[in-house]
């Protein structure tokens, strides 16, 4: 099954690393370890059908059916004379070919990389075996209803493909540029950072800029799966894929095309297949062992019984060998399990959520334990300055530029907060030496002087005494020490996010513990740990103390997911089971660090990735537990005589069918 096997490992048409996109997980060709030459013929052939119409796909299957019911008629209902001899044998040859001879040819194929036990293999000795011993109806109708069944795959697949290709389609080719106040249209590839993007109105955006029109409005849909019109104002980062509105917009171009957040997606998404699961793992081993069994079986099946059965008949136990050759392909368990892994990752990139691979559904299906980050997060990062409190010695005016001139080294949600506050930064005033400290502040010196802004442990860091009494404040507090000097504080607050309860509630319906760390102080973690009702609460926490929290966690109490910025984090989501990334539209690492990335910041995605893993997991399992129950039974039945080529035929496309519509059943699910 090239067509299929190739197309649901190649989800989305390779463009950068043709090699490593190249790889197909079927049991007619396992080359992942480098025949480029096979991999460049599948794939071939696969993009060749995907060019088909529905009708281009059936039409050898319909021109064989055509033929095969003419002839069943000239046996059965209409006796003609001349319908017999090399005559009859000739019309039921016309009639295989459409649909067996590219299943030959697979066959051939598969041999020349030294695969002898492809499923094109069982299916042609199959077939030649049924014309051998006269069954030539048989014969047709089993490689007719192979080649309906390949069809009805393909088309299962490219469906099953959909939701992820449509992300290529989001990024335009070309784009309208300003130069000298005249409009030119260039290729998007072409665009020059610094170059100014005219945006008509329903245009989607070629590439990454910054808006320089007064406001806009965008529908986010290609990026987040969110259709909801998002409005920018000057000065704010617009992103490649998202639709302006109303209006005519003016972008200038920041990013160059190949580093765009969506060529950085689309690339996620190229890779995700080359992460397989566990499940399909196993199923591409057992097919390498399975099948050359089966064929050693058939052939067992044909020839031992004349050691112990009176009245032998060569073609009675032939027939009975290739009606098992015919049930045993591996058909349903190589496309269906791919095919149900694919559909997960798809449906999760229809809701704005990218997997980097099959295994992290697996992952994710079975985690016992939620760690989440609090700002940003379950927080919408975006701070107000609430109070500012100063000793009377110092003067607040010079304090605060002083700190606004400092924060602005820093890209923390806190520091935006502070300049927001105070205003414009004072460039006269002169930084030395400035440092971040991680999980603590900022240093610096002003003046000949130290300044140091951030929490209080960094005052305890360098031993600066104070007599502020902050430990019921339930507001995020900056300290300020200027000269050695405890000179006061700011509270800054941050709201919860909409869904931010809803997601919590989520995860504990389905048994999922929820933890909070954060670095900012105990009160607040506290008290927003309450209003969400998250399990358990740390605050106050330095990075490498959130490590110990994570490792104590998997230790007691089972499987870990860490979801957080995927920058700061980064030590944690490397030691989770599964990192997952909130705000894939803002930071670059976080689509390089976590193994799954949420694009629109909604914490009630966390629940959904996991109910989309366990419902993929789910269908997969249904999908394996149905194929080895039909046909064991059937395999059984055929051994014994009691099994026809009919009821191989539905143990092997009618099952792959049945497998494959449960596949795809999770597309259309609701989550």
């Amino acid at each position: 099954m090239s067509k299929q096997c190739c197309t649901t490992d190649n989800f989305v048409k390779p463009q950068k690393n043709e090699a490593h996109q190249h790889q197909c997980d079927t049991t007619k060709k396992d080359h992942d370890h480098g025949n480029n030459h096979s991999h460049g013929h599948d794939h071939d052939h696969s993009h060749d059908l995907e060019d088909k119409t529905a009708f281009q796909l059936f039409l050898p299957a319909i021109t064989s059916l055509s033929l095969l019911l003419i002839a069943i008629g000239f046996d059965n209902y209409f006796p003609q004379t001349w319908f017999t001899g090399w005559i009859r044998l000739a019309w039921y040859i016309v009639a295989y070919i459409p649909v067996g001879l590219p299943v030959i040819k697979e066959a051939i194929e598969s041999i020349r990389y030294k695969d002898f036990f492809s499923e094109f293999f069982l299916m042609t000795i199959a077939t030649v075996g049924a014309f051998a011993i006269g069954e030539y109806p048989e014969a047709v109708a089993v490689m007719l209803f192979y080649a309906v069944g390949e069809v009805f795959q393909t088309l299962a697949v490219s469906r099953a493909k959909g939701n992820i290709k449509s992300l290529l389609d989001q990024r335009p080719d070309e784009v309208t540029i300003l130069k000298e106040n005249k409009a030119e249209v260039i290729k998007a590839e072409n665009a020059q950072i610094g170059d100014i993007i005219q945006l008509k109105p329903g245009e989607k955006l070629g590439l990454d800029g910054e808006l320089i029109s007064e406001s806009a409005s965008f529908n986010t849909a290609a990026l987040t799966g969110e259709s909801k019109p998002d409005t920018k104002s000057k000065g704010e980062t617009v992103l490649a894929g998202m639709i302006n509105g109303s209006t005519i917009s003016l972008v200038r171009v920041t990013t160059a095309y190949s580093d765009s957040k969506l060529s950085k997606i689309l690339e996620l998404v190229q890779d995700a297949t080359a992460q397989k699961a566990p499940t399909e793992l196993f199923i591409r081993k057992f097919a390498k062992i399975y099948t050359p069994i089966i064929v050693l079986l058939s052939i067992g099946i044909t020839l031992l019984p004349a050691l112990f059965v009176d009245t032998y008949v060569f073609s009675e136990w032939l027939y009975r060998a290739l009606v098992f050759l015919v049930i045993s392909c591996p058909c349903a368990l190589v496309i269906s399990i791919p095919l149900g892994y694919f559909g997960g990752i798809g449906a999760a990139s229809h809701n704005g959520i990218l997997f980097k691979g099959s295994n992290f559904l697996d992952i994710l299906a079975n985690i016992q334990n939620v760690v989440i980050d609090k700002t940003g997060t379950m927080t919408e990062g975006v701070f107000k300055v609430q109070e500012v409190i100063l000793k009377p010695e110092f003067n607040k005016d010079e304090i605060l530029k002083m700190v606004n001139a400092l924060e602005s080294q820093s890209t923390h949600p806190v520091a935006t907060a502070i300049h927001d506050y105070v205003g414009e930064i004072d460039n006269t005033i002169n930084l030395v030496d400035t440092e971040e400290i991680a999980g603590h502040g900022l240093k610096s010196t002003v003046n000949g002087k130290e300044l140091l802004v951030g929490n209080f442990k960094l005052l305890d860091k360098f031993n600066i005494s104070y007599d502020a009494n902050t430990t019921d404040i339930v507001y995020t507090v900056i300290a300020i020490s200027y000269d050695r000097k405890f000179a006061g504080y700011l509270t800054i607050s941050d709201s919860i996010k909409a869904d931010a309860k809803m997601a919590i509630d989520k995860l504990h319906s389905m048994n999922v513990r929820v933890t909070m760390l954060s670095g900012d102080k105990s009160a607040v973690v506290t008290h927003v740990a309450k209003q969400l009702g998250i399990d358990n609460a740390y605050g106050d926490l330095l990075p490498e103390d959130k490590v110990n929290k994570v490792k104590e966690i998997k230790t007691n109490n089972g499987s870990v997911a860490f979801v957080g910025d995927g920058v700061n984090d980064a030590p944690v989501i490397a030691l989770s089971d599964a990192g997952i990334a909130m705000g894939g539209l803002g930071s670059d690492a976080a689509i390089e660090t976590a193994d799954v990335v949420i694009q629109d910041d909604m914490p009630s995605k966390i629940a959904m990735a996991i109910n989309i893993g366990k419902q993929t997991k789910k269908i997969v399992w249904q999908n394996i537990i149905l194929a080895f129950s039909i046909k064991a039974i059937v395999l059984v039945l055929g051994a014994g005589g009691l099994a026809t080529m009919w009821e191989a035929v539905f143990a092997d496309v009618g099952v792959a069918l049945i497998a494959i519509l449960n596949a795809v059943r999770i597309q259309k699910m609701k989550f």
